[in-house]
């Protein structure tokens, strides 16, 4: 029996209808499909590249019109492949599958970097209807691999924005995390939101947890089925694609030993996180 309804799970194919160049390595593919279409902030889907392979993407963007968005960083063949298509190819997809974060209201805080801000930019377009007061802090190895910036200040303020880069050509000179003892020492936080490097949340984690700040984190895991079976995915006693992707601060604290430590390759086998 499916872990999922039929529909999410059912493979479907699709045309791409545009694609984005975001930075040297990020490029944004959007496509429709009405189901992903439903998908809530924090939810993935599997995106098939014919002939190649099929890879776990966090969703970017989703909306009324069937519309559906996710970027895409060019790490390996498939991506390599996905990168070469153009718009008006075919692609495969299915979902949307997982948990979705936790919408609040109040002050939020956002720690991203990389890629990890996608899922977090569709969240704080929602959480901004609900008046919440965002602030972001978002960093990227170089200037050119910051992501999302403009859009981000659209909704926070640039004001509320700090941005980081690990060579120094933008904002803060360092990690994402470098500036956040200063920013959670100015103010309070209701919910901290983060999506990006493990290590990096797991530093996100443990200033939290020093505050007693809610968490929620976004982790990322070796994904085949997407549906719970094949167990690549596992961390602790969950499994990353059925009880996350999205953890809460009570499920990071149980898999303390693993997160931002180690995860497992392709033969199920824990190595620790580069």
């Amino acid at each position: 029996m499916s872990a999922y309804p039929t529909a999410a799970n059912k493979h479907r194919t699709t045309r791409l209808l545009n694609i984005k160049t975001e930075s040297p390595t990020v490029k944004t593919f959007t496509f429709k499909d009405k189901q992903c279409a439903k998908a809530k902030p924090g939810q993935f889907l599997m995106l098939w590249i014919p002939g190649i392979d099929e890879i776990p993407l966090s969703i970017l963007d989703a909306d009324k019109n069937g519309t559906v968005s996710v970027a895409v960083k060019k790490v390996g063949e498939a991506t390599k492949a996905l990168h070469e298509l153009k718009a008006g190819e075919t692609i495969g997809v299915r979902g949307p599958f997982g948990n979705s974060f936790t919408v609040k209201k109040g002050k939020i805080l956002m720690v991203g970097g990389g890629t990890g801000l996608a899922p977090l930019l569709f969240l704080a377009k929602k959480l901004a209807l609900e008046r919440a007061k965002i602030f972001m802090v978002m960093g990227a190895k170089t200037r050119e691999e910051l992501l999302f910036k403009e859009a981000f200040e659209k909704i926070c303020g640039k004001e509320n924005l700090v941005a980081t880069t690990e060579d120094g050509s933008y904002g803060v000179k360092g990690l994402a995390t470098t500036p956040l003892e200063r920013v959670l020492a100015k103010e309070k936080f209701d919910m901290i939101y983060t999506c990006g490097p493990e290590k990096m949340m797991r530093k996100v984690f443990d200033l939290a947890e020093k505050r007693g700040i809610a968490v929620e984190a976004s982790l990322e895991r070796l994904m085949r089925c997407a549906i719970g079976l094949c167990g690549s995915c596992v961390i602790g006693k969950y499994r990353v694609c059925r009880d996350g992707p999205v953890f809460t601060v009570n499920q990071l604290r149980e898999v303390k030993g693993e997160f931002g430590v180690s995860k497992r390759d392709f033969d199920g086998k824990l190595i620790p996180l580069e």
